[in-house]
């Protein structure tokens, strides 16, 4: 044992003696407060996982919520190769003839073939002035970018360009500049005009002039449809203001072909959200099963295992999810086809679904969407439990309070302890300086013995 200067006087090891007997009497306490943190932690992880169920369920109930959950539709073309077609919930169910004239297009200009050899060469200066539908803007064409390749960026780079893009095209004949419209339509046309600065030179002006004489290579068009015989014109091959809910997306031209458009019952939609709606109950059922499990075999339990709270989402959730809807010829979940296997979970009988589906579809929205539909009862039970003043926040608050107390009563342990230990040392040093002085004292009456006679040298005298 490694002697230090507090024990000095009495050979030992005051400071390892100290430390033990503070660690010997803080000990158990400290184990208290670990094990009471790791129950509240594990609590609260417990809870968290509870409360992500929840949330999650929510979400797929209020999916099925309201009226118009149930009004989803599906719009749905003849000819896919002419126009594809999507639809809200404010699109009415029917049929429509549909015939596409003409795709709106944008206006392309193409410089003639052979008026430039190279995107380098040279044009005169002067003024290039681009038209664009009802506006327009100009150009100065000078030595600094007065080469194709030098317009072609003063376009693009112009701060008043209302829509115009250009671009070269190296072709066999040559480099040509091709200016195209940003956006569809006939009131989108470009024109040029180009004033050349130098009168004098005939070659430089008739470059520059050059870049007048386009090709139309694509007039600006606008898209022409028929709707039931009623013709429509836009200037984009997306409609979406001439149904109700509905937007076409044109993709062919074909006059003279009459292709059918059909708006319906989006009974696909409304089956994902109950596939949905089972799939995060049967979730949330797992979650609640494993937080109150009990194996007799080994003891293990699981977290919440007799809590209340959870007791009662279970219960409250069972008997909403069993609870019949008055009024409705399906008012039962188990009446569409969703009823809970032996293991708590829901199943789904699809074949039974798109039976009721088909015959009375009014009765599947009803149970879920209705005042006293399942969707609603389950949000108001849901909300009590999730809601921002929801059961599952004042549990989790408590526990992050008992957490924040345990803390409290860490510092003021390590300040008993600091007070202990205090005590011990001082109790030790005064020991080890008694000890030092009575084994002074022990060593003078030694000293002092041996000094005196020997016994047999008294007597002889």
């Amino acid at each position: 044992m490694a002697i230090t200067a507090a024990g000095i006087g009495s050979g030992l090891d005051i400071e390892s003696l100290v430390s033990q007997l503070v660690a010997a009497e803080g000990q158990p306490a400290i184990n208290r407060l670990d094990t009471q943190e790791a129950k509240l932690q594990a609590n609260l992880s417990a809870f968290g996982s509870l409360k992500s169920a929840l949330s999650n369920f929510q979400t797929a109930v209020q999916s099925l919520q309201t009226d118009s959950s149930f009004q989803g539709r599906k719009a749905s073309s003849s000819n896919n190769e002419l126009f594809t077609a999507s639809a809200s919930t404010q699109a009415t169910q029917g049929q429509y003839d549909i015939e596409i004239e003409q795709l709106a297009q944008a206006a392309k200009l193409t410089s003639n073939s052979g008026d430039f050899a190279e995107a380098s060469d040279v044009v005169g200066t002067g003024t290039l002035t681009i038209n664009f539908g009802s506006e327009s803007f100009s150009l100065t064409i000078d030595e600094s970018n007065n080469t194709l390749a030098g317009i072609r960026s003063a376009i693009n780079n112009a701060e008043d360009n209302p829509g115009v893009t250009a671009t070269i095209v190296s072709s066999d004949n040559g480099p040509r500049l091709v200016l195209s419209s940003d956006d569809l339509g006939s009131g989108n046309a470009i024109t040029t005009v180009a004033t050349d600065n130098d009168a004098g030179d005939g070659n430089d002006l008739a470059r520059l002039n050059a870049l007048e004489n386009n090709v139309n290579s694509e007039a600006a068009k606008d898209a022409v449809i028929y709707v039931d015989g009623q013709k429509v014109t836009r200037n984009s091959n997306s409609f979406s203001d001439v149904i109700d809910g509905v937007t076409l997306s044109l993709a062919k031209a074909e006059v003279g072909t009459v292709e059918k458009l059909t708006i319906s019952r989006d009974e696909s939609a409304t089956k994902s959200k109950i596939n949905s709606f089972i799939k995060a109950y049967n979730a949330l059922a797992t979650t609640t099963g494993q937080l109150s499990s009990y194996n007799a075999d080994t003891g293990a339990a699981g977290q919440l295992l007799g809590d209340s709270t959870l007791r009662s989402v279970q219960s409250q959730i069972r008997q909403a999810i069993t609870s019949s809807v008055s009024g409705l010829d399906f008012g039962t979940l188990a009446e569409i086809g969703i009823t809970t296997d032996e293991n708590n979970n829901l199943v789904l009988d699809e074949e039974k679904l798109d039976q009721v589906l088909a015959t009375d579809y009014a009765s599947v929205s009803g149970l879920f969407s209705s005042e006293t539909g399942v969707a609603n009862k389950l949000n108001t039970i849901l909300e009590g439990f999730v809601g921002t003043e929801g059961l599952l926040n004042t549990r989790t608050d408590g526990i992050e309070s008992s957490i924040g107390r345990i803390d409290d009563q860490r510092e003021q342990l390590a300040v008993r302890l600091e007070s202990v230990e205090a005590r011990y040392r001082a109790q030790f040093s005064a020991m080890d300086i008694l000890v030092g002085q009575l084994q002074g004292i022990g060593d003078f009456l030694t000293q002092q013995l041996a000094s005196l006679p020997a016994p047999n040298s008294i007597n002889s005298n």
